[in-house]
């Protein structure tokens, strides 16, 4: 098993990472052992083996797409749909009062392949989960001028079509 680095093109002890094999790919191509939670067409799903609660489990895109502007356009309503079965699923499973649900893209991705938390969570858990240091806009100019430049990223990405395919995404 590989543990992966936040830093692209590396791993934890400096080799590179195109000569290492993508750990998610080898579950999905059943090379490396998974506890499998479903094996559909475009997805599977497995349990974290490092979970934060009993039930952690992880959404991958059969294809290796690292990030989830990588996932191609046509996949993002299977995958999601997936994604919402899922959550329902360990919520029953696990009798939690609800769950976490997140992706990170690059940024603490232990794993260079897009892959969906699903987290079961009862009130009380103790998971302490910490978004921060939060901060504040210097003024509503600031804020406004900041809505500006996502609202414009986000209409010429909407322009050049949705999930456009990027250098991410393995044929």
């Amino acid at each position: 098993m590989f543990e992966w680095d936040d830093r692209p093109g590396t791993t934890r002890g400096g080799s590179d990472v195109a000569t290492r094999p993508c750990l998610f790919c080898a579950i999905v191509a059943g090379e490396s052992p998974g506890h499998l939670v479903l094996d559909e067409e475009h997805a599977v799903a497995f349990l974290d083996v490092r979970p934060l609660f009993l039930g952690h489990t992880l959404l991958v895109p059969r294809r290796h797409v690292r990030t989830l502007t990588g996932l191609p356009a046509a996949d993002v309503p299977a995958f999601f749909g997936t994604a919402r079965r899922l959550d329902a699923a360990v919520e029953q499973a696990m009798g939690s009062q609800g769950s976490l649900v997140m992706v990170n893209n690059v940024v603490s991705q232990s794993v260079p392949h897009l892959h969906l938390h699903v987290v079961p969570r009862t009130k009380g858990d103790g998971l302490r989960f910490w978004l921060g240091p939060r901060t504040r806009y210097g003024s509503p100019d600031e804020a406004d001028a900041t809505a500006a430049r996502i609202a414009e990223a986000y209409r010429v990405h909407a322009a050049t079509g949705p999930g456009a395919e990027s250098p991410d995404v393995a044929p």
